[in-house]
């Protein structure tokens, strides 16, 4: 497992390069057909919980550990299903094993780290995020429809459009921490690399 330098943000996320780049090729050409029931339960369970903090902050101006673990762990399945799905694993996503794909969120302590207002405009503040990453979505999607054809061909997954995926979607957890998750009040970088590299 690879260690991040990404200790100056709340979030880290990373997801293991293959061994030697090796993909395999069936799972692949088939991952489409093979990713929905895992995508369609994460989309049933999946979401991340975003009302209750919201009003324990504003309100209370809490956030009780039990609720940061709820959210935290359907975050974690959430990212497994997208790694599976842009091809970034070819391990089927676990509902309870790391796999390949790791996520770090840090535990805030609320009455210094969270503004007790800050949640009511969080989504408002992070528009910016989310038109950047409607093009790098797309993108992301257009270079895993090339990767897919690479690895048909080459079984390997091209290493420079492995970490624009993983940094995309690194960038997207960032922004759902801070927006949706509300476990941060630093907001997101403008970058798909780790903070501190």
């Amino acid at each position: 497992m690879a260690v991040q330098n990404d200790a100056t943000y709340p979030l880290r996320y990373w997801v293991d390069y293959p061994e030697d780049g090796r993909v395999n090729r069936l799972t692949t050409a088939f991952r489409a057909i093979w990713i929905l029931p895992i995508l369609l339960l994460s989309w049933v369970v999946g979401g991340v919980t975003v009302l209750a903090p919201l009003a324990m902050l504003v309100f209370r101006h809490k956030y009780p550990r039990w609720w940061f673990d709820w959210n935290l762990e359907l975050l974690r399945f959430s990212a497994r299903v997208a790694a599976y799905q842009y091809l970034l694993t070819d391990r089927y996503p676990s509902t309870d094993e790391e796999q390949t794909a790791h996520l770090v969120i840090d535990y805030p302590d609320v009455a210094q780290e969270l503004g007790r207002w800050t949640p009511l405009v969080k989504w408002f503040l992070a528009i910016p995020h989310y038109l950047v990453l409607m093009v790098l979505g797309l993108v992301s999607v257009v270079a895993v429809i090339v990767a897919w054809f690479v690895i048909l061909v080459t079984g390997r997954y091209p290493r420079g459009i492995f970490r624009f995926v993983v940094g995309v979607q690194r960038w997207k957890l960032r922004v759902m921490a801070y927006a949706f998750l509300l476990v941060t009040d630093r907001y997101p970088p403008f970058t798909t690399r780790p903070v501190g590299t």
